[in-house]
Parts: C-alpha cells; sequence; structure tokens
C-alpha cells in the first residue's frame, strides 16, 4: 500500500490528498482496509515521508516545506536551522518549546519576516537530557538555575532532600520530562559553586567528560604489572632495545606513547617509529576496554588530562619512559629520497629509550645552543638525520597538497587555585614539525597497509569541504583582497595551499587560515577509506596515540589480530568490519564531546582572566563580523564582542557580500582582518564572555587596492 500512496501522490504532485480521497484513489473498500490504510498514513508521517497542510491534505512532505534539522538557539531567544545551503530563521514565537540543540521536524513559512523563516512543528530528539547549574536556597526553599539560558523556562527539581546542599551548591540534574515547565533530578553534586576546580570540572560533566573511573576499572587495573620481565616477552616480538631510540614530547608530558628511531641510508633514511603496545595490556571484553570506549578520548583542558586510561598504565607500563623495557608496536619505513616510502614493516617489538627529550631542547639543539649541544653530543648526529628525513617527507607532503594550517594557540597559565595569570602564545618550533611529520608518515604507512590487505580498520577521514563552505570562504578570501576562484564542486587541497602560501607572513594570514579552516569538513572517524582532503592522502588513520585516543587502539587490535596472529577468520573480519562502523560513529561523538568541554574551557579561563583587566584598552584585529556586531581577537586570543549597539557614532548595518559593518550616514566600514582599537568593558567567567566597546578606528586596510598592487607586481 505504501508504495501505491507515493504513486498517487507523485503523479498528482499539485493536489493534497484528504484521507477519504486516497481511499478513494486507492479503491479501499471495508472497514478492515480502511483501518489498514489508517496506519499507513500515520506511520508515514511518523517517519516524515507524508505531511498535511492545514486542512489535513496529505502530500510529499518536502513539498509541503517540511524538513528536520538540529535546532541552535542563542541567547537572545531565537534560532536557526540548516538545511542543506540555507540557514532557516526561527522567531521566538515558532519555536515551541523546542531548546538549542534539538532535533525538530520543521515548516518552511511563506511570507515571514525574513527571506528564510521557518517554524518547528514537532520536537524529534532532545538534544540537553541533563543541565549542570547551582542551586539557590531564598527564605528556606531551593531553587534550581541551570549555567545554560533557557529563556523564562524553569527547571523543577524533585529530590533537593536527598543531599547536603548549601546555597550555590553546584550540581547536574537529569532531566525527566519536558513541557513548559521541565522536570528534572539531582544526580550527583560537584561541590561549592567557588571552590578552586568546580568551574571546569562543571564544564567537564556538562560536555559529558567522564571525570572518575569505574570501581571495576581501578579493580581490574590492580593486576597490571608495573615491568616486563621475560615471560611477558611474546614469540615474534623483534628485540629493538639496542637501536638508539628517544622520545620527543612537550615539558609537562607524563605518558609518552611514541617514540623514534632513525639510520642514515645511502638512498634516504631507515626511520623506526614506536607506538606504546597498549592493545597488549587492554584486552576487549574487559572493564578497562569498556571504560576507554565509553571515554573515546583523553581530555586536556587548563589545569588537568582527564585520561582515557587510568595513570597507572598512561603514565606507567605504558609509558615509553627512558631506560625502561617497553612494548611497542613498530613502524619501520625505508624513505627514499623523494619523501615516499619505499619498503616497511610493522611489528610488536620491545624497546629502551635513550633518552627521554623535549620539544624546547631539541629546537635550541637545533638552534646551536652551545651547553645542549654538549650535553647531548651523543644525539647530535641522531637529530641531524631526523631533520634530513623530515625535510624529505614533508616535501612529499607539500606536493601532494597538504594543507598546513598554521593556527595561533594560547596557553592559559593557572595558579594553584585555578585562577588565571597569564596568557601566552604556543609555539611550534622545529622539532614539534619534526614530530608530525614522522607520525603523519606512520599513520598513513598502516593505513595503506590495512587497506591494501582488506582488514577491518578504523580510518580518520577528511571529506571535501562543501560547496557552499567554499563560496563563504572565497567570499572572505575576497574580501581580505585575496582571489580564490575554484570550482567549488571540486576543489582540490592544493588550491588551499597555495593560497596560505600566498598569504604567508602578511597581517592577514591568521584570519584567512581561520576562516580556511572553519570551510573544511569536520574530520571523523569511519570503518571505510574515504581519504583525507586536507593532507592530501588517500588512506590515513590514527595509529600513533593509543593511549590518549580509542580509534588508535581498535587498529592495533586489528594488526595485532590479523596480523601478527595471522587470524583469517572471514566470518570475524565480517563481525569486526560491522562492530568499527558503530565504533567510528561513537568515537567522533566523543572527539566532539572532548573538542567542546576544551573550548569551553578556554573560553572560561579568558573571560576570568579578563575580569581585572575591564577598562583597559588594547590594540586588536576583527576576527569575525555578524549582524549583531564584530567579534575582536586580541595578540594573545582573547577574543570579545564589539556589539553594534555600541557603536553610538553611526547606525551600522551588516553587508553580507562585502563582509563588513558599514555607517549609514559615514559610509566607515569595519571589515574582516582591520585593526581596531577596544575598551575592554565588560567579562565574565561564567557566561564565558568578554566585551568590548570601540574606541576609535585606526586606518581602515584597503584589499582591493592592495590586491591590485600584487597584480602589478606579478605583471
Amino acid at each position: 500500500m505504501r508504495e501505491r500512496i507515493f504513486k498517487l501522490m507523485d503523479d498528482h504532485p499539485e493536489h493534497h490528498f484528504s484521507a477519504h480521497e486516497i481511499g478513494e484513489k486507492l479503491n479501499v473498500q471495508g472497514s478492515a482496509q480502511h483501518r489498514r490504510l489508517m496506519r499507513e498514513l500515520n506511520a508515514l508521517e511518523d517517519e516524515m515521508l507524508l505531511a498535511r497542510d492545514d486542512s489535513d491534505g496529505y502530500q510529499r512532505a518536502e513539498r509541503l516545506g517540511y524538513f528536520q534539522g538540529t535546532l541552535r538557539v542563542n541567547a537572545k531567544g531565537f534560532g536557526f536551522i540548516d538545511l542543506d545551503e540555507v540557514s532557516y530563521y526561527v522567531a521566538k514565537e515558532h519555536l515551541h518549546l523546542a531548546m538549542d540543540q534539538d532535533v525538530v521536524l520543521a515548516r518552511i513559512l511563506q511570507g515571514g519576516s525574513h527571506e528564510t523563516e521557518c517554524e518547528v512543528i514537532r520536537i524529534l530528539a532532545h538534544g540537553n537530557t541533563r543541565f549542570v547549574g547551582v542551586v539557590k536556597k531564598d527564605r528556606k526553599q531551593f531553587y534550581f538555575l541551570p549555567d545554560k539560558d533557557l529563556g523564562k523556562r524553569r527547571i523543577t527539581v524533585t529530590n533537593y532532600a536527598q543531599f547536603p546542599l548549601v546555597h550555590d551548591s553546584k550540581v547536574l540534574v537529569e532531566i525527566d520530562s519536558y513541557g513548559r515547565e521541565l522536570k528534572g533530578h539531582i544526580t550527583r553534586v560537584l561541590g561549592y559553586k567557588y571552590d578552586p576546580g568546580i568551574d571546569i570540572l562543571s564544564l567537564l560533566v556538562e560536555h559529558d567528560i567522564f571525570t572518575e573511573f569505574a570501581p571495576e576499572t581501578l579493580e581490574e587495573i590492580r593486576n597490571v604489572p608495573d615491568a616486563i620481565d621475560d615471560a611477558m616477552i611474546e614469540k615474534g616480538r623483534h628485540d629493538l632495545r639496542d637501536l638508539l631510540t628517544i622520545t620527543i614530547d612537550g615539558d609537562d608530558a607524563r605518558d609518552f606513547d611514541d617514540a623514534i628511531s632513525i639510520q642514515k641510508l645511502p638512498e634516504g633514511y631507515r626511520l623506526w617509529v614506536h607506538i606504546a603496545d597498549v592493545s597488549y595490556y587492554v584486552r576487549p571484553g574487559t572493564a578497562l576496554d569498556r571504560e576507554a570506549y565509553r571515554r573515546g578520548t583523553s581530555v586536556y583542558v587548563t589545569d588537568r588530562v582527564v585520561p582515557m586510561l587510568p595513570q597507572v598504565l598512561s603514565n606507567g607500563i605504558c609509558s615509553l619512559n627512558p631506560h625502561e623495557d617497553r612494548f611497542t608496536i613498530t613502524v619501520q619505513m625505508d624513505i627514499a629520497k623523494d619523501g615516499s616510502v619505499r619498503e616497511s614493516q610493522i611489528y610488536p617489538a620491545i624497546i629502551r629509550s635513550d633518552e627521554r627529550m623535549t620539544y624546547g631542547n631539541v629546537n635550541r639543539i637545533m638552534a646551536k645552543d652551545e651547553r645542549l649541544v654538549r650535553r647531548y653530543a651523543h644525539l647530535l648526529l641522531m637529530i641531524d638525520n631526523m631533520m634530513g628525513c623530515s625535510a624529505l617527507i614533508r616535501k612529499r607532503r607539500h606536493d601532494l597538497g597538504a594543507v598546513n594550517f598554521e593556527t595561533r594557540e594560547s596557553k592559559i597559565i593557572v595558579d594553584e587555585k585555578g585562577v588565571p595569570q597569564q596568557i601566552v602564545l604556543r609555539e611550534r618550533g622545529e622539532s614539534e614539525r619534526m614530530i608530525e611529520d614522522f607520525m603523519i608518515a606512520a599513520n598513513e604507512c598502516v593505513a595503506a597497509y590495512m587497506k591494501w590487505m582488506d582488514l577491518p580498520a578504523m580510518y580518520r577521514v577528511h571529506e571535501q569541504p562543501e560547496a557552499k563552505k567554499v563560496r563563504a570562504f572565497a567570499k572572505v578570501a575576497k574580501t581580505l583582497g585575496y582571489s580564490f576562484v575554484v570550482n567549488v564542486a571540486q576543489v582540490y587541497p592544493g588550491q588551499f595551499q597555495r593560497l596560505l602560501e600566498e598569504a604567508q607572513g602578511e597581517d592577514n594570514f591568521d584570519v584567512l587560515s581561520a576562516y580556511m579552516l572553519r570551510s573544511m569538513q569536520k574530520a571523523r572517524y569511519d570503518a571505510q577509506c574515504l581519504g583525507h582532503f586536507g593532507l592530501g592522502l588517500k588512506e590515513y588513520l590514527h595509529f600513533t596515540s593509543p593511549i590518549r585516543r580509542y580509534p588508535d587502539l581498535v587498529v592495533h587490535r586489528m594488526l595485532r589480530k590479523y596480523v601478527f596472529a595471522q587470524d583469517q577468520d572471514a566470518t570475524a573480519m565480517k563481525r569486526d568490519q560491522e562492530w568499527i562502523a558503530q565504533a567510528a560513529e561513537h568515537a567522533s561523538v566523543r572527539e566532539r564531546c572532548a573538542q567542546e568541554a576544551e573550548r569551553a574551557v578556554d573560553d572560561m579561563k579568558k573571560a576570568q582572566y579578563m575580569e581585572q583587566f575591564v577598562g583597559r584598552t588594547y590594540t586588536g584585529k576583527i576576527s569575525g563580523i555578524t549582524r549583531f556586531g564584530m567579534f575582536v581577537e586580541l595578540e594573545d586570543t582573547v577574543e570579545g564582542l564589539v556589539h553594534v549597539s555600541t557603536m553610538k557614532d553611526d547606525r551600522y548595518q551588516y553587508h553580507e557580500e562585502a563582509l563588513a559593518l558599514i555607517g549609514e550616514h559615514t559610509a566607515k566600514q569595519y571589515r574582516m582582518g582591520q585593526q581596531v582599537r577596544v575598551k575592554c568593558v565588560g567579562a565574565n567567567r561564567w557566561k564565558r564572555q568578554v566585551d568590548f566597546e570601540l574606541i576609535e578606528k585606526s586606518r581602515r586596510q584597503r584589499p582591493p587596492q592592495r590586491a591590485r598592487r600584487r597584480r602589478r607586481q606579478k605583471a
């Protein structure tokens, strides 16, 4: 019957059929058939394949302007739903109790106040099932204020009496029922709002980051050995303990999951990338494995790390600590002079790291620091070989069109109470880039092998950017004075690469690079090998960080099972492939949770840092333009909003084509990348918000003239 209903609709796309008309057209007779028809129509409505107009006439849902999407609601109470290349506006009165991140069924409105406007018809899935907030006490009565702004919506909590609460207790509330008033119950008391560290803990919990290990996991790690003895060494594990091996990590790193060995060859280099063999200790089906899967990734925030694995593993037996025997899975690669891998092997090994080196020290050795050169004289040849090998690998990546995003990152330095004292820019030196080159080479090598052998694997996928985002970026580039003319339906990474190289060293480079990054698709995990656009690679996965990423652990297990143990069970392969498809989706979600938590903590601590500087003036750069104002980024990466309402010298309108705010009377223009003077007029750590006001406008940059000047120079 379903197919007949669809055919009727498709044959008469302009007609809206009543249930009675459908019954007549399909020759439905008798009460039993009629009931069957109504059940089918109701099911098609539930599946959002059919919809009804205001007169109860049925038609294909999309023809009636129905669609589904995820709602984004801002602080002012209205929202947006993105559909294909259009962002639909949802007025406050058309939300119909839907909240931020809800998956909704919406209908396009004709003749609304906006060109593209819709209303929410039905909430399909609630995006928020739990809220972090504070318990307030007023006249011996408790009430709950969520950290998220819900407008006039309230959350009624039913179980205050079960917990020892005080005014400003920070709690987690699980929602039991939705409506005009939400109802929920407290599941966890986090602490007192103003206690050190509670602010960060609150954000971690809000973003579904698990901060405590399950009791069964803690019980299980008691059996983990502290050191390797001979009885643990498996047959087939290569003994590389005599090979000169070092780790290179940040100054404050505690878990070392990769180490490097290298030799010069007549036709290039032999490079060993040793990765901690976490799969030896974390076996499938164990409490440790369930915990690692649930977490998905380690989370790094200002003053702490929330590890994927307990520290007894991540900082202990799995960490490639100096002068200690450690199990690894090693990728041995012969790198040719053109940077390609001529030959490779992947095998389980045992190593003993000779030195724990830091990025800073290696960078200083490269810069000929005399003290460090003397101290590490025995490593100078090795470091020289690493530099040479890295240069070959990087040249090949460049030739493949890899896009090198050099975005500015900052480090927030806090005191023992978690109060920000300083924000400094992170320096990325040659040693950081060198290790990155080696890790990417190993990841690509393993991915190519798994793909060639047709083995189950979890790939790192980065697909081609969407056409609408390429168009938007081209507009930004033009505004900044650059020409980016491409076929939006088929772009290549080399086109982005060349534009970045053209802009390197210029004032607008940071803004251009940031917007280019936003135009890209988000990288994700998948059971299918779909390539990595940003790196210009056909095969890629994550293999090099199994201590902190579950997908890497999955790849290690597949190697152990199907390569080292030579298990060729086709049924097992099919089963693993199906499981990986589900696990990849989960890992991608967990990664997004971690990224959002890290970003939220950064924003909060930057706002807290700026609380002491309210009233101070700064020179910053316009990093974004919107209808309601412009975002200005300071040198230390703190970003604040200049709201259009504070710009009193004129009435400024947002011009989308020019991506500028332009005064109606004075024709003053504010564009991205432009330097401005601002005063910090407000900062609120709880809202994660910094507010600026414009002091004066510095001389306007004129990108079009700059672009013409470049063309003359080329001519």
